[in-house]
């Protein structure tokens, strides 16, 4: 648990360094995802993280939540004001931190989170957390900053976690085919499998000269769709980038 926890740490002072010295211009202006202001990311982030709280707390008392808790809180977050959602938005991504900082070897050890079909130890509720941290931080600072990647760090850990996000995020395009994926920084090699009904992200070792070869924080926000023509790096290979945006149109 400790590198998720580490990562997660870096990517919340990340986002504090980021989001702290904005006005109240800056708060209004359209982040990365057209339909958000950078507040709405803020926000996004500060509800997540109550909503992480309270499933943090259920899981080590051994209780159930309501299926519709969160509801309450999403309805309480679009209410408040830009500033309001930038602070406290901060505040909560730190209380959700100090939190899992507080837990007892005992409690990370039974810790067991359930959402829908899947159930997660703390290590992979940290990396859940850590996939959304990652991209809605590069979501706000991208609007600032067109060159921004995400960090190392965070992209080494997203990266051996992209499995599970295609299968979810990936929409057939009516094209059948494997790609062979190879990322730098780490070095990852992938098979992507284009299917009629669904896509599917697995690791291999090919010798073969890749597909598409291009940095890890590249393909994962290819993989949640991010990965537009202005914020696209030098990608090596034949693959059809037009072809994996439309397969990957964003979560």
């Amino acid at each position: 648990m400790i590198d998720q926890l580490r990562a997660l740490q870096d990517s919340a002072a990340r986002l504090r360094r980021i989001a702290e010295p904005l006005g109240a211009d800056e708060l209004r202006a359209q982040a990365y995802p057209t339909e958000w202001t950078v507040a709405d990311v803020l926000s996004h982030l500060g509800s997540g993280a109550v909503i992480a709280r309270v499933r943090l707390d259920a899981a080590v008392a051994d209780r159930a939540v309501p299926d519709d808790f969160a509801q309450s809180i999403w309805d309480e977050w679009n209410a408040k004001t830009p500033e309001a959602k930038a602070a406290d938005g901060l505040a909560a991504d730190r209380a959700l931190l100090d939190r899992v900082e507080s837990f007892t070897d005992e409690e990370r050890a039974r810790s067991r989170f359930s959402m829908g079909p899947m159930e997660f130890d703390l290590p992979g509720y940290l990396l859940l957390r850590l996939n959304e941290h990652a991209l809605h931080t590069w979501d706000i600072e991208v609007s600032r900053d067109p060159s921004a990647t995400l960090t190392p760090d965070a992209a080494r850990l997203v990266v051996d976690n992209l499995g599970m996000i295609v299968r979810f995020a990936g929409k057939p395009t009516g094209v059948a085919r494997d790609l062979h994926i190879r990322t730098t920084e780490p070095d990852r090699d992938f098979t992507l499998s284009l299917g009629e009904d669904a896509i599917v992200l697995t690791p291999c070792d090919d010798d073969h000269a890749p597909d598409l070869e291009l940095p890890a924080e590249a393909f994962i926000r290819l993989v949640y769709g991010r990965l537009d023509p202005d914020h696209t790096p030098k990608v090596r290979g034949s693959a059809d980038l037009d072809e994996l945006r439309r397969a990957f149109p964003g979560v």
